[in-house]
């Protein structure tokens, strides 16, 4: 269970860095806008490692010798991503005001890594269903907290959480590649 602790906390690193641009830029209730904010990135961030587990186990049989090899791949290209999304210029910097089209567009847009690391989670003795609540509820805290950190203002937090999210899938992903090799 601790795999799906680090994982939810590595995910929701994205959704919290967008959360916290969101409270910087937003004029509207502080309190609503972050439990909106909390409850659209934690929704989508537990559904779509769901698409992505299903795909897994869907494959399993055709891909199963070499499986973590490609969730290997795949942590490590979402986390190259999101080092270099968190090194460039950030989406919600064009934001002006916070509509439920624009908090359901970056929704899903901070949740299709979520689907590809979703693909790993097969491999781990797990409960899927309570791995991807705690992935939700996770990601609905932190996106919770980054509104209330970024209405302070408090814009240097938004690429270290990215920066920190990232290194976190690299190491599960070594973790993986290891556990899985026969040397």
């Amino acid at each position: 269970m601790l795999e799906v602790l680090v994982l939810a906390f590595a995910l929701s690193m994205d959704a919290f860095a967008v959360s916290i641009g969101l409270g910087i830029k937003s004029n509207e209730n502080l309190k609503v806008l972050a439990l909106k904010a909390g409850l659209y990135f934690g929704f989508f961030q537990a559904l779509m490692p769901f698409i992505g587990y299903l795909g897994g186990v869907g494959l399993k049989d055709y891909i199963g010798s070499f499986d973590y090899i490609i969730a290997f791949l795949l942590l490590l290209i979402i986390a190259i991503k999101m080092i270099m999304e968190a090194l460039g210029e950030n989406v919600e910097e064009e934001i002006t005001k916070v509509s439920t089209k624009i908090l359901f567009t970056l929704a899903i847009a901070t949740s299709i890594d979520a689907m590809a690391a979703g693909f790993s989670l097969h491999l781990f003795n797990l409960n899927i269903y309570l791995s991807l609540f705690i992935i939700g509820i996770i990601t609905f805290i932190f996106s919770f907290i980054g509104v209330m950190i970024g209405s302070k203002g408090t814009k240097k937090y938004e690429s270290k959480a990215e920066i920190f999210g990232g290194i976190i899938l690299i190491i599960i992903a070594f973790k993986i590649l290891i556990q899985n090799i026969n040397l």
